[in-house]
């Protein structure tokens, strides 16, 4: 008979309403693979992440002292009826690693500290502790009374200019880089302050910079031009000082001292578009002559293992790391090498062997970021615990996402519960049970279609399993290039020399596993030419107030509309502004602080959720107020602003954008925070779409789509080249590559075994040549369609 400790052998879920789930109840075993499927907008993500993985942080949480809580995020409890036994969560998601500049591939996995551990003990002289050979540690001196425990006592003892060595390069302060400022960017020399002479974001002249400008004693109608040296030194350089401007106390500094501290102690990556647009413009960063680009002083450069310092072994590639650290012979270190050489190993079987540890970390993918995050928990000694993962085979050529699955069913024989959300079949496939979510999108979706095995999905007649078997054919003809757009002599990162002809007026693939040189090609050579626009993956950036209607620009034509049918003034159609809701401010929840418990969101009373003061709903337009108008889905909003006295062109091409990408369902009023990867993707691509580039980057644009949308997709490539433009497209997906006019694939491997052009031509071409993995899958995947 089974031990009663024994029975608990699944995680309930009864009655689960997490945005669009619908009374949603399920049994998901525990120690397998569960995989969950459905078209994107289904509510995978809001049972996954929004219900199990959330209330088992919420518990996790709960547990720790009510001092801690203070300092943790405040979880909510997910709108669900019961749930019963969860375990332990971990996510891995694909949000991006940290917008720190110092945050590079090996402090966001341990590897350096590792390293760095490795030097002070064998290093060669010997330099000093571990904290000696880190960039994010500068040298300091201090004087005072030195307070030690020791042994249950205490000892003071008077230290006078004791030196805590630290590795930080004192001229780069760590960053590798030293920046220096364009002026013509900062300010116009032909204008006065008053007048607008600085060009740095957010410097008005209206607010409080013009009184503090002006009480900090500097002329605010005399041309910057004609400033004297030392007014010019203070505009720009000047230190901190405190002042006082109409009765109140602020704090004076010049226009780069600021700058330096706001926007280049961050991220360039992670600030947003029209700051990253300044930065890019203004600013030059050269190689910091003191480190070389090491970020460590001389002291830590000096030491070496084996003639290498440890700059020398963080540059290079991880795989190559590997195969060195094999043949150090250290019996005094060998349990620190031997745990190293685990993380390196866990770095090439999750491939990502290309890259180097000094890799600064906002530069990887989502993808890449989320198989960083995996490295840690391979080695976990944790078992019986609930790994949740997000796409995890994002970003991944065909050729490693076999590789991913394998490290998905090590997790799994551990003894742990691993859920993924994904749309890849053959992820999907070694799945042991399977959830389909839909049947639609939006409040389409929500509902459970199927649960089971993966068998019975195929034969279960839900979207996923009518499109599981999907095929895309080669086309019979392909388009003929209209034009060239020329690469010469591409050598970032990993490119060796590439020279190649972008075809135009064609569909064209940029193929290549996983760091074969992809990105680098587009992003560094045909990103740069002129009338290109790069869709790419950075996330959408906004507020708890953003929402479709606001992120694309929809509700300013919307608002005027209202404005000129009521006779009253636009503002007061903005939940932001006028004609907010005055007890929720426009936000439509009321959020109440319940001190060290969690905080409470509940729909605002006032307005209902609607985020407008009741005078402003009087105002009408086609018949609907603007709440009503912000609660209509792309699809329905592009019949109401199409005819009668609703019609507003401006609004409607917007909401004709957002259906030509599969987001007819959202509606216009919903918040961004509640999109999946995928919706987020789209909608970028939708706001995009206005633009008017004869060519068009796409940059994994399959990422989150179902296989059911995969076809929506290329129908709305094909149209963009119709129209006479030109469509580059980095991709993983055998569908687009079959579906496209031109291929170029790079490789053959990743890291300085890639960034070789291995073919040019088109996919029936590929598919014939046998040049490596792409050529393999792509023949394997047509040949099914064939077979078909």
């Amino acid at each position: 008979m089974a031990h009663t400790a024994d029975r608990h052998d699944v995680i309930r879920v009864q009655g689960a309403r997490e945005n669009n789930l619908q009374d949603v109840s399920v049994d998901l075993p525990k120690r397998r693979l569960t995989v969950f499927t459905g078209v994107s907008g289904s509510g995978k993500s809001s049972l996954v992440f929004g219900t199990v993985a959330a209330e088992s942080q919420r518990l996790v949480n709960e547990t720790y002292s009510a001092f801690l809580q203070g300092f943790m995020p405040s979880l909510s409890r997910p709108d669900v009826d019961h749930l019963d036994g969860l375990t332990t969560a971990i996510i891995v998601d694909q949000e991006r690693l940290g917008a720190n500049p110092r945050s590079t591939v090996g402090t966001a996995t341990d590897a350096s500290t590792m390293l760095r551990i490795l030097f002070s003990r064998i290093g060669d002289p010997y330099v000093g502790p571990p904290t000696a050979f880190s960039f994010n540690v500068p040298t300091r001196t201090a004087s005072g009374v030195m307070t030690t425990e020791r042994g249950g006592r205490t000892e003071k003892r008077v230290a006078r200019k004791e030196v805590y060595l630290g590795g930080m390069c004192p001229r780069c302060e760590g960053m590798g880089a030293v920046s220096d400022f364009d002026l013509t960017a900062i300010y116009d020399v032909e204008k006065s302050l008053a007048d607008g002479a600085l060009l740095v974001p957010g410097y008005s002249m209206d607010g409080w910079y013009g009184r503090i400008f002006s009480g900090a004693g500097l002329p605010m109608d005399v041309p910057v031009g004609r400033f004297t040296d030392a007014q010019r030194e203070k505009l720009l350089r000047g230190e901190p000082e405190k002042i006082r401007v109409d009765g109140v106390n602020l704090t004076y500094e010049g226009v780069l001292t600021k700058v330096q501290k706001s926007m280049l102690s961050k991220d360039v990556e992670a600030l947003q578009p029209h700051v990253r647009r300044f930065v890019e413009r203004a600013v030059t960063f050269t190689t910091c002559p003191d480190c070389d680009g090491t970020r460590l002083t001389t002291g830590a450069l000096s030491s070496r293992i084996r003639g290498r310092n440890i700059a020398d072994l963080c540059a290079m590639q991880v795989s190559d790391l590997a195969v060195w650290l094999r043949d150090l012979d250290e019996p005094s270190v060998a349990p620190l090498v031997a745990g190293l050489q685990h993380v390196l190993d866990a770095f090439t079987e999750i491939g990502l062997g290309y890259l180097s540890l000094d890799r600064p970390a906002g530069t990887l993918s989502g993808g890449e970021a989320q198989r960083t995050k995996m490295i840690r928990h391979l080695g976990s000694s944790l078992t019986d615990v609930t790994y949740v993962f997000d796409e995890p085979t994002v970003g991944l050529h065909p050729h490693d996402v076999e590789r991913m699955n394998r490290l998905l069913l090590q997790l799994r024989d551990k003894g742990n519960t691993v859920l993924v959300v994904e749309h890849e079949p053959e992820t999907i496939r070694v799945a042991d049970h399977g959830v389909d979510l839909g049947p639609g999108a939006g409040s389409e979706g929500g509902t459970l279609c199927y649960e089971g095995d993966v068998a019975g999905l195929l034969t279960s007649g839900t979207v996923t399993g009518r499109h599981l078997d999907d095929r895309v054919p080669l086309k019979d003809e392909v388009r003929t290039p209209v034009g060239h757009l020329e690469v010469r002599g591409a050598s970032s990162h990993n490119l060796r020399d590439v020279d190649v002809d972008v075809p135009l007026g064609v569909l064209c693939a940029v193929t290549g596993v996983a760091g074969s040189g992809k990105s680098s090609l587009v992003h560094g050579s045909i990103a740069a030419h002129e009338g290109v626009v790069v869709v790419d993956q950075s996330p959408v950036k906004g507020s708890r107030r953003s929402n479709p209607a606001t992120w694309t620009g929809l509700l300013e034509p919307v608002r005027k509309a209202f404005a000129k049918a009521n006779g009253v003034k636009p503002a007061l159609f903005s939940s932001n502004s006028e004609g907010a809701c005055t007890t929720c401010g426009g936000v439509g929840v009321v959020i109440t602080e319940l001190g060290v418990m969690a905080t409470v969101e509940s729909p605002c009373e006032e307005c209902e959720g609607r985020r407008f003061q009741p005078s402003v709903l009087v105002h009408t337009l086609g018949g609907r107020n603007i709440a009503e108008v912000l609660e209509l889905s792309a699809a329905e909003a592009a019949t109401f602003f199409a005819e009668g006295e609703s019609r507003v062109p401006a609004a409607q091409k917007i909401v004709d954008r957002l259906v030509d990408v599969g987001l007819g369902y959202l509606t216009l009023g919903q918040p961004l925070s509640s999109l999946s990867g995928g919706e987020r993707q789209r909608l970028r691509l939708a706001a995009q779409l206005s633009e008017t580039a004869d060519v068009l980057v796409l940059d994994e644009p399959t990422t989150g789509l179902h296989l059911a949308d995969v076809e929506n997709l290329l129908a709305l490539l094909d149209r963009i080249v119709d129209e006479g433009r030109s469509v580059v497209v980095v991709e993983h997906h055998q569908a687009v590559m079959a579906h496209a006019d031109w291929v170029i694939d790079l490789g053959p491997g990743a890291g300085h075994d890639g960034g070789r052009i291995v073919f040019e031509g088109t996919p029936a071409q590929l598919v014939g040549s046998d040049t490596g993995p792409t050529a393999r899958h792509l023949a394997a995947y047509v040949g099914a369609t064939a077979d078909a």
